[in-house]
């Protein structure tokens, strides 16, 4: 792949983006920016992909439990045509409905400082979840060399 990719969890109040290792390997948390415009957002995911030289921009599609697409996914499906028209790199979804709980779940060890600080946080873990569960899913059959 050697390649990095950047993932996105899309939220009302909160923008997670997490990074992969360029082997495509690994998913980390990047940074969590706080939401403005979807163009002025999209414009900070384009200079984020263009400072770690990503290939692509994985998000996060927040699809009702049945599968189906409702509002949120609606509204993070209009930001994502936002992003790719500002760019060539693919822009490509992720199942994200369990993202967030994973990512709770992750963070619920490391809960000792203010709420506020690690709800923010969470975004950026939901994030790395969203974007590495692309990496697993996306993972050459015959692994790596």
């Amino acid at each position: 792949m050697l390649e990095r990719i950047i993932g996105l969890d899309v939220g009302d109040k909160w923008l997670g983006v997490a990074l992969s290792d360029p082997m495509g390997i690994i998913a980390r948390p990047l940074v969590v920016l706080e939401r403005r415009d979807d163009f002025s957002d999209s414009e900070t995911v384009i200079k984020l992909v263009n400072e770690y030289q990503a290939g692509k921009v994985v998000i996060g599609l927040p699809r009702l439990m049945s599968g189906h697409i409702g509002n949120q996914a609606e509204h993070v499906q209009h930001f994502a045509s936002q992003v790719a028209s500002l760019t060539d790199v693919p822009v490509l979804f992720q199942d994200e409905r369990f993202s967030t709980a994973d990512a709770q779940e992750i963070m619920k060890t490391n809960r000792k400082k203010k709420k506020a600080f690690f709800k923010q946080r969470d975004d950026a873990v939901a994030a790395a979840v969203i974007l590495q569960d692309f990496l697993d899913q996306n993972r050459p059959a015959g692994g790596f060399s």
